[in-house]
């Protein structure tokens, strides 16, 4: 089971995403779990509710999808790096300017789903893999330290708080 990390092993930003998972959660279950759960929500939405937005200038449900599994890679080889001792600071990225160039809108609900299965398989196999030692290296992304551990935490928190969202404001609107 990989430990919570504690705060000082994040920037205080993504404290939101971890503060919620209870100390004793195994993350790779949790995340192994969610894989459900994004295949169960998402599959309520038609390909013609897809491309829904809550409100002018939000993203619409493809988008949303394609964020997460957009952020999952990018905190996965975050992990990956610094798990095999990277020194460089690894960069940040404009997750609004992902989303505008990514093209998600002309893709399918079905396509954006399956590559998050790949995904996420993908990203518990990482974690899995990884030596205690590994787990608790601390590297820095975007300015501020973060350690392996805590980026398995941040990836199960991050869609957390997106499924969230998606119950609260998209598909209560459908």
């Amino acid at each position: 089971m990989i430990p919570k990390p504690l705060p000082s092993e994040y920037n205080d930003y993504y404290h939101k995403y971890i503060q919620p998972i209870p100390d004793q959660t195994d993350v790779l279950e949790l995340l192994l779990k969610q894989r459900q759960e994004v295949t169960q929500l998402f599959g309520r939405v038609t390909e013609s509710e897809a491309n829904f937005a809550y409100e002018p200038g939000k993203w619409s449900i493809k988008e949303l999808l394609g964020h997460m599994n957009d952020t999952e890679r990018i905190m996965a080889y975050r992990a990956l790096c610094i798990a095999r001792g990277e020194l460089t600071t690894l960069p940040g990225f404009d997750e609004n300017a992902y989303v505008a160039n990514s093209g998600f809108s002309q893709r399918t609900l079905a396509g954006l789903l399956k590559e998050h299965q790949v995904i996420r398989e993908a990203t518990v196999a990482l974690f899995d893999t990884l030596a205690e030692d590994a787990l608790s290296r601390v590297g820095s992304a975007n300015g501020s330290p973060v350690s392996v551990r805590a980026l398995a935490f941040i990836i199960a928190g991050h869609e957390r708080h997106h499924l969230q969202i998606l119950k609260e404001r998209y598909l209560v609107k459908l």
